[in-house]
């Protein structure tokens, strides 16, 4: 009995952490290449009208630029480049990473996303978006927000 138990709690135990499938449902090999602009922040051209794009754990804000290794440098990229709703100031903090998935782009197989927490002056509460550093995807404003002019 105690043998089947543990063969039990085994078996579980590597299938639970062993999905190769990923969640991620808005990557595209085929979206253009991320262009930088002259103030060094990413040129966006498209609005997202997705209100899952980057709130949504499986619709994560996708910034794989070059490579991996730009991770912090691409964030930034990314969010100097946005606004609030009506033009304010925004900053941003990185709160965790969460949600692994398979990939390509990683020495261990292996992402995460990463949960930003958003605010801006007026703002009642803070936005947390997930942002994907190894997958390519088209690279919009997220609704509620604005380009930085």
């Amino acid at each position: 009995m105690k043998k089947s138990i543990l063969l039990f709690a085994i078996l579980i135990s590597m299938t639970s952490c062993s999905s190769t499938q990923s969640t991620l449902k808005n990557t595209d090999e085929n979206a253009p290449n991320l262009v930088l602009g002259k103030d060094n922040t990413f040129v966006i051209t498209e609005f997202s009208t997705d209100k899952k794009y980057g709130f949504d754990k499986d619709y994560p804000i996708n910034l794989f630029f070059n490579n991996t290794k730009n991770e912090t440098v691409n964030q930034q990229r990314f969010f100097n480049a946005l606004a609030g709703p009506n033009g304010e100031k925004i900053t941003f903090i990185k709160l965790e990473n969460c949600c692994p998935f398979p990939t390509k782009r990683s020495d261990l197989g292996a992402g995460f996303l990463e949960v930003f927490e958003i605010k801006w002056a007026g703002q009642k509460k803070p936005i947390l978006l997930y942002v994907n550093i190894y997958e390519k995807g088209i690279l919009m404003v997220p609704m509620g927000f604005s380009l930085k002019k």
